[in-house]
């Protein structure tokens, strides 16, 4: 199995249910966010262990290609970016979550683009059909 499929397998079933959590919970996941803003420690926290996973991702797949896999790629850079700005500037991210918690959309329009992710890539790791190859070609015969 290749990278881009094994972290869409992982990726896609985590952000389902995330999405998922956000429409059939939202009052939890509210309080939850809410909870979260105030501490400067599980900020600092999370941007340590997103940056680590962008990271991972990154190194292991920075594929700027013109398919699904660039999702991957962008979200690992993202990844890198978040964390990286949780870990030198904690203030600022209670600053823009507290703004994002105040507009109800904000929470609905997250959860779509995480749901409608999470069902992409999971798509495109267990389903998606990948296109046969030749034996001559993968030998590097023609």
């Amino acid at each position: 199995m290749n990278t881009s499929r094994l972290l869409a397998r992982l990726i896609g079933p985590l952000f389902l249910a995330i999405g998922a959590g956000l429409f059939l919970n939202s009052a939890v996941y509210y309080a939850m966010s809410q909870e979260f803003l105030r501490s400067l420690s599980l900020i600092y926290l999370s941007g340590f262990l997103t940056l680590l996973a962008g990271i991972a991702i990154v190194n292991f797949h920075n594929l700027w290609v013109s398919d699904w896999r660039v999702i991957i790629t962008i979200f690992g850079w993202l990844a890198v970016i978040g964390g990286a700005v949780r870990l030198i500037l904690p203030q600022a991210v209670q600053s823009v979550g507290g703004t994002m918690l105040a507009s109800p959309a904000a929470q609905t329009i997250g959860g779509v683009v995480v749901l409608a992710l999470g069902a992409w890539l999971t798509y495109a790791g267990y389903l998606e059909k990948t296109p046969k190859t030749s034996r001559a070609k993968r030998r590097g015969k023609k």
